[in-house]
């Protein structure tokens, strides 16, 4: 496995008492990259070219190309530009944004204010999950004070003609937020509710103006690369998957947390970081991205690098990077009737197929957990997944169907023997994964 290397400034928290605060990360090089730019060094088509350089993806679930994605803005034109992170972190599975916002709060900042320099933005949002208030706001507006303290942030930034003004938006708790036009709609004052794409937010975004949204650790990660270079970024990972990811590991493990580690990590070496399955128990299954993505059976998953192309060609997806680990006691009928439930409740309700697709297949698992069963019902489990799929405005609809589909078409054994059995299940401890 490679080794993180040590000048790296993105997600590792410093040897400090106070590792957040101003003082440390200047003294880790921190703002060094936007000193560079305050002082003219670097052009804002220099910064995108190296971003994409980098091979950044997004890690907030599409892995879209970050410096390609900056690059779509119309920077040139001479109206109001948005730049708004996403820290709407709700993602079943997933908690490593927040510690980005408690522990390292400058890097977002930092990144920001690149980001928004190379796409011509001179306002900047940061949208956080409403449950967040305990340390990561407080810990990000303070952080926020700290840089318009030292002039790093505002009007004419140290007469360089660069202006941003960042602001911090406190979200209300809504999964379907996490979606880039949702977000956009909640940072309006109106429902979360998605938009119709095209127009795409990089021409009608934020108040009808051009917008780019990025996650939390994409932005995150651009400070290091602009100081140490886009070859130093991209080496550190594999092809087409460049520099690190914090993994978000959960469930039967010995050791549960965030694990910062270079993309293209093998699954085996992860695992074995962790301390191995709970107890020494045999590995079942795996969701390697967060809820939304396809379950994957222990003998695929043993044989996969984590990164974006590696899962894709096994039949699932990085998504947010957080990996929920399912020992040989855990029922997947009821894993998956809880994960159903979830999209049940947070589905904003405006498509037809989501609104009332997902009630079918929570209510039909729950018939089928009860004992009340029939064997068509595994079959009208897909149809109805299918019918979801690719069917609504957001990808709400896809991350609800593809957990019933990888279920069903891996551990369709269980679902039969459940039926068979009115209720009971296959395995021999009925226990549920803790995610």
């Amino acid at each position: 496995m490679k080794s993180i290397p040590e000048n790296l400034v993105c997600f590792n928290t410093f040897e400090a008492d106070k590792p957040w605060t101003y003082e440390t990360y200047r003294k880790h090089g921190g703002y060094d990259a936007w000193d560079r730019i305050l002082k003219g060094e670097l052009s804002p088509e220099q910064v995108i070219e190296e971003v994409k350089a980098s091979g950044l993806r997004g890690r907030g679930g599409a892995g879209f190309p970050t410096g390609l994605k900056w690059s779509f803005m119309p920077r040139l034109q001479p109206i109001q530009k948005y730049l708004v992170c996403n820290s709407d972190e709700s993602e079943p599975g997933t908690c490593h944004d927040r510690e980005v916002l408690r522990k390292n709060p400058h890097a977002l900042i930092e990144g920001m204010a690149i980001a928004a320099y190379a796409m011509g933005a001179t306002i900047a949002y940061n949208y956080i999950r409403g449950e967040f208030m305990e340390e990561p706001i407080p810990r990000f507006e303070l952080a926020v004070k700290e840089a318009y303290e030292h002039k790093l942030l505002g009007k004419n930034i140290q007469s360089s003609n660069i202006d941003l003004e960042l602001h911090t938006f406190v979200g209300a708790g809504a999964y379907i937020c996490g979606e880039e036009t949702a977000l956009l709609e909640s940072l309006e004052g109106k429902q979360g509710k998605p938009r119709f794409k095209p127009p795409f937010p990089a021409n009608f975004g934020l108040y009808g103006k051009p917008t780019t949204i990025n996650n939390t650790q994409s932005l995150a990660s651009v400070p290091s690369i602009i100081r140490n270079g886009a070859k130093w970024f991209k080496d550190i990972g594999v092809e087409n998957s460049g520099g690190t990811a914090q993994f978000s590991v959960s469930g039967h493990i010995e050791r549960p947390g965030n694990y910062e580690l270079p993309m293209g990590t093998s699954f085996k070496e992860l695992l074995e970081l962790c301390g191995g399955v709970l107890g020494g128990a045999k590995l079942k299954a795996v969701i390697p991205g967060g809820s939304s993505v396809p379950v994957m059976p222990a003998e695929t998953i043993l044989g996969c690098t984590m990164d974006y192309d590696s899962l894709q060609k096994a039949g699932s997806s990085f998504g947010t990077g957080a990996v929920i680990v399912m020992d040989e006691t855990t029922c997947m009928v009821k894993v998956l009737r809880r994960i159903a439930r979830f999209y049940m409740a947070e589905s904003c309700g405006q498509c037809t197929p989501c609104r009332e697709g997902t009630g079918w297949l929570y209510r039909m698992l729950t018939r089928i957990i009860e004992g009340q069963g029939e064997l068509e019902d595994l079959t009208k489990l897909v149809e109805i997944a299918n019918k979801i799929e690719g069917h609504t405005i957001c990808a709400l609809g896809d991350a609800a169907a593809w957990p019933v589909q990888s279920f069903l078409k891996h551990f369709h054994h269980e679902f039969e023997y459940m039926v068979n059995n009115k209720g009971r299940s296959i395995v021999s401890i009925d226990d549920e994964v803790t995610v």
